[in-house]
């Protein structure tokens, strides 16, 4: 296992978890609060360290037959209020645009009242609703179907209570975006994924999860199943560490997402998405470090270092 510096917790108990997470983050040069309230700056060491998740997460997501691709960061307010309660969970955490241009006035630069945008465009929270209107573009027949898609991202949800790597404004992520001729396949999908994530954090961060399903109350917002990676941390919580949705038909519909079934019937797909982000970065802190600071799995360390005895 690779360790960081040493750090210790103020008091010699698990009581200052929080506190203790925040500075063995730092004092491991791993990232830091950015000028933007809520971001953070990624330093080389950390992102070393996603970038071993990123790759092998990235092969196994291929392994499963799924393409990568890439789709705009700033998606039309009007496609996110298709989906009512998608737009109902994601709008306390949108930034949107609505400006392109700034002007000096009166001596301090603002928006400029020309440059108004017909219509405001969200920075990325997800991308279920621009994928949808995609799909409904790119899925004709059956023979179409199953379209399986990734994409690696940056997305945008103005948190109120933001921590490095575990919750902030803007992270990284991978989202899949799947659909299916039928529920059944479309629910096997979700499952799979969710048995991806599953065997990747327990054999690659070493970091053991129960799975399950979410309540409703719990589920994504706009997902008719959502399931759950749970890891239990040091302190005795659960860290959701990766979900996998079961969207039904409920995005298709609302992007008229259609296709030709091998009996000739007009047929709404179904979709499922599913992901993981940076959180997983801070999920392997809390798991594996302790009293004397981070300690990173031999497989996500950077850096390899081998000690050879010479007696």
């Amino acid at each position: 296992m690779q360790r960081a510096l040493s750090v210790h917790r103020t008091d010699g108990t698990r009581s200052n978890f929080p506190n203790w997470y925040q500075a063995v983050v730092k004092e491991a040069d791993m990232a830091e609060t950015s000028p933007v309230r809520g971001s953070m700056i990624i330093k080389p060491w950390g992102y070393g360290v996603w970038e071993q998740i990123q790759k092998e997460l990235d092969r196994r997501i291929k392994e499963t037959g799924h393409d990568n691709c890439y789709f705009p960061l700033f998606i039309p307010l009007s496609f996110i209020a298709k989906e009512a309660s998608h737009v109902e969970g994601f709008a306390k955490e949108m930034a949107v645009v609505t400006h392109h241009r700034l002007k000096n006035i009166g001596g301090k630069l603002q928006p400029d009242p020309d440059s108004k945008l017909e219509e405001p465009l969200v920075v990325r929270p997800t991308s279920e609703t621009i994928i949808g209107d995609a799909f409904s573009r790119w899925i004709k027949s059956h023979r179409d179907l199953p379209m399986l898609v990734n994409q690696w991202a940056n997305v945008v949800r103005w948190e109120m209570r933001t921590r490095l790597f575990l919750r902030t404004a803007e992270f990284l992520w991978q989202e899949g975006h799947t659909a299916h001729a039928t529920p059944e396949e479309a629910e096997r999908e979700t499952l799979q994924m969710l048995g991806v994530y599953r065997e990747f954090m327990e054999k690659w961060i070493a970091m053991p999860v129960l799975t399950g399903l979410k309540t409703d109350s719990e589920k994504f917002a706009g997902a008719v199943r959502t399931y759950s990676c749970e890891a239990l941390m040091q302190d005795n919580r659960a860290l959701q560490a990766g979900t996998s949705h079961f969207l039904g038909q409920n995005f298709a519909k609302q992007f008229d997402l259609k296709f030709q079934s091998v009996e000739g019937r007009e047929e709404y797909a179904y979709n499922t998405s599913w992901g993981v982000s940076t959180r997983m970065v801070g999920g392997m802190v809390m798991t594996h470090g302790d009293d004397e600071g981070i300690v990173v799995p031999p497989r996500l360390a950077p850096t390899q270092v081998v000690i050879v005895p010479i007696v």
